[in-house]
């Protein structure tokens, strides 16, 4: 696939703009919060959506104090409404923002390895690492991305073959992140070089603004459907962090157009923020389609807490 990369219909937008936009339209508004217990006190967010592991529904979300960001990745079933950690599941210390994807027959698990730096323990490192197997016991990692990357996600394309969404960081203002994409053709060929030779996909940020994908999905014509983030800093240094989708034509390499979905005001039963600076912060960790024109998002809100809420399907207008 040396392709040249198309045009998108409009070049990058402002996620302000993109925002307005949103909040000019009719937007689903309500949803519920998630509960979890037996977590001794701690929040879980930024979760996966629910999926099947050994015939049982299972939840992966991200643990941790409210005052603190060393995590662990933790699985969960659900009892009476509530979600509990899964009776002798594996868990994965000091590992954030969970995710998983199909891939050739296996379940594909990664999430965000976090360590203090030896030369400042007030500052974090951090990498992602991605784990295989027939299921969740049989995790095994099978790969480690590269240090200071996140949001690098896996896809198993239409063709069998692999697409690699990676999040390089741009080199104008500020060096913030952007969206990349290559394709391999087995788990195997998931290397450091496929990450760092990831093509670009332009158009996707304003300067000073980022974002990242966070879940994908393949659609009947083999595109992708990408349910991702956009974020910047207002000049108070408050965070701005909406749910957006795309989509990706992993053959003409043609980009549409983001399009926010959700804010922190569509979840009306947020009661908490980890700090000042997170009250609107949303970190959409995936998309449940359920085939009659809506689709249930299971979200991180505020850095603290984990909520579902049906929106209409973002890639539905796409399938025809």
């Amino acid at each position: 696939m040396n392709m040249a990369y198309r045009e998108p219909v409009q070049r990058a937008r402002s996620a302000r703009d993109l925002f307005a936009e949103f909040a000019a339209r009719r937007f689903e508004q309500g949803g519920e919060r998630i509960d979890f217990a037996d977590v001794e006190g701690k929040d879980v967010y930024n979760i996966t959506a629910p999926f099947m592991d050994e015939g049982e529904t299972v939840i992966a979300g991200r643990v941790e104090a409210r005052d603190s960001e060393d995590s662990e990745v933790v699985f969960f079933v659900q009892r009476d409404g509530v979600w509990f950690p899964r009776p002798g599941t594996r868990r994965f210390p000091s590992l954030q923002d969970p995710f998983i994807a199909a891939i050739q027959g296996e379940l594909v698990f990664g999430g965000v390895e976090i360590w203090r730096r030896f030369t400042d323990p007030y500052k974090l490192d951090f990498r992602t690492l991605f784990y295989r197997g027939k299921n969740i016991r049989d995790l095994r990692l099978c790969a480690v991305g590269l240090q200071g990357m996140k949001d690098i996600r896996l896809v198993e394309l239409a063709d069998t073959r692999i697409g690699v969404f990676t999040r390089p960081k741009g080199r104008g203002f500020g060096g913030k992140a952007e969206i990349g994409f290559a394709v391999i053709d087995h788990l195997d060929d998931l290397t450091p070089s496929v990450i760092v030779q990831a093509e670009k996909i332009p158009h996707r940020f304003l300067p000073g603004e980022w974002g990242g994908v966070n879940e994908l999905h393949v659609l009947r014509d083999g595109r992708i459907g990408i349910l991702g983030h956009i974020a910047y800093f207002t000049e108070d240094r408050l965070r701005h962090y909406y749910a957006m989708s795309f989509i990706w034509d992993p053959m003409t390499r043609y980009a549409t157009s983001i399009r926010v979905i959700a804010a922190s005001g569509s979840f009306i039963d947020v009661q908490n923020y980890k700090r000042p600076d997170l009250q609107d912060v949303i970190f959409p960790g995936g998309l449940v389609r359920l085939g009659d024109g809506r689709a249930d998002l299971y979200a991180g809100v505020n850095d603290c807490e984990a909520h579902k809420l049906r929106i209409s399907d973002p890639f539905l207008d796409h399938e025809g």
